[in-house]
């Protein structure tokens, strides 16, 4: 690893310290740093190249993101199916993701650089938002997708089919498509299970059930997942890190004519987790 991206939560206690701690670190070591363009705000002083969120993993090697899950999350969501590791210190309340702390940064980095940090690979999901047969938005996702209501008062009608097969329906506030490292998330909160950060799998939740045998389904990530209505040969396909095929999940249409198309693997995210150590625990 050569070049290096930095990210961090511009409003987080201390961020700017630990921010140019790093930095000074880097540059005692000769290593190039790239920015995040909100980020350099934090470091006026430092004069180095930045980029924006959306453009910074395709100039770094690593990316080490100093905030909270939601901080990482956030630019997981902006590196795609890049491949570029990422490694998350914490700064905030939760760390689930950013499970390096601020003492263990520097050994942490050091150890990354090196070669000696566990690297997990997390699945991703991507998501396209069709109304009226027209794609209004693209978007991926480390965690979750989440189909939902859009007034408060009413409730949704689900149809799910699992390889064209009717699987399942729900009577529900909505329903989270989550990849096993969203399982201690939203997921989690709705009932779901929690699932090893590593499986190839999809969970499905349904949100505040109307149906008390409703239960949240695992599926394995290489079955396709739609509504009970799709024709045969109707989906797109793409291929996932390992040679696995997609998975999609779409949504029937809801009461005002929208249809969203969750859930389709991208290549495997790589986040740099775990103690600087000998176990490279991961």
């Amino acid at each position: 690893m050569t070049r290096v991206g930095l990210v961090a939560k511009s409003d987080a206690a201390g961020a700017g310290d630990a921010l140019d701690r790093l930095i000074q670190w880097l540059g005692r070591r000769g290593l190039p740093v790239v920015l995040e363009k909100e980020t350099a705000g934090l470091a006026p002083a430092a004069a180095l190249p930045t980029a924006l969120k959306s453009d910074l993993a395709g100039q770094v090697d690593l990316l080490i993101v100093l905030g909270g899950d939601g901080t990482l999350l956030s630019m997981a969501r902006a590196v795609g199916g890049l491949a570029v590791p990422i490694l998350g210190v914490n700064l905030g309340d939760l760390g689930f993701l950013t499970a390096t702390t601020l003492d263990e940064m520097l050994p942490a980095v050091e150890a990354a650089l090196a070669g000696r940090m566990a690297i997990d690979e997390r699945m991703l999901l991507s998501a396209r938002l069709v109304r009226g047969g027209t794609a209004v938005g693209e978007y991926v996702a480390l965690n979750d997708v989440v189909i939902t209501k859009s007034a408060m008062s009413r409730i949704i009608n689900l149809k799910v089919s699992v390889e064209g097969g009717h699987a399942t329906a729900y009577r529900a506030d909505g329903l989270i498509v989550s990849t096993p490292t969203g399982s201690t998330a939203y997921c989690l909160s709705a009932g779901g299970p929690i699932l090893f950060p590593t499986m190839d799998a999809i969970v499905l939740v349904p949100i505040a059930s109307h149906t008390l045998t409703n239960r949240p389904i695992v599926l394995p990530a290489t079955q396709r997942i739609g509504d009970a209505d799709d024709r045969p040969g109707g989906h797109a396909h793409d291929r996932r890190a390992g040679g696995h095929p997609a998975a999609r999940a779409r949504r029937r249409r809801d009461r005002e004519g929208r249809r969203a198309r969750p859930a389709r693997p991208l290549p495997a995210h790589r986040l740099l987790l775990g103690a600087p150590d000998e176990a490279q625990v991961g």
